[in-house]
């Protein structure tokens, strides 16, 4: 069987290994966040193995919160000679304070809903239900 590392990858194998679509991965392409393979004789791209890396680091970045030009940054900083760890430390508090705006925010939202709800007879018919009530104003 041969290895994966060494392996030229079809766009099918690759949004399979990194549990990422094929169509995620066109549109990543599109934006420019990973490579698109040249076409080799005419033929299906092969991707490298690297791709697939590349689809993890991008995925788990998502996942604490970093859009895709903030990813494509990081991406930007990881490569060699175009930043420090300083930078990446930059970023992910810059990242950390956005989530405590939200957190502050989503609390805030939580008590008005909490305060319209809690002026709601619960009996009274839906035309009159300050709930709804609430929203036209």
């Amino acid at each position: 069987m041969k290895s994966l590392e060494h392996e030229r990858l079809t766009i099918g194998r690759v949004a399979e290994l990194s549990n990422v679509g094929v169509e995620t991965i066109r549109y990543y392409e599109r934006e420019g966040i990973i490579q698109q393979p040249p076409r080799i004789g005419g033929s299906i791209r092969r991707y490298p193995q690297d791709t697939i890396h590349r689809l993890h680091f991008i995925r788990r970045a998502q996942e604490l919160g970093f859009s895709l030009q903030e990813i494509t940054e990081l991406l930007s900083i990881r490569s060699i000679g175009k930043g420090s760890c300083s930078k990446v430390v930059e970023k992910t508090d810059l990242k950390l304070a956005q989530i405590e705006e939200k957190i502050v925010d989503l609390k805030r939202l939580k008590s008005a809903l909490l305060t319209v709800k809690d002026c709601c007879a619960q009996q009274a018919p839906s035309d009159k239900c300050p709930v709804l009530e609430n929203f036209y104003a």
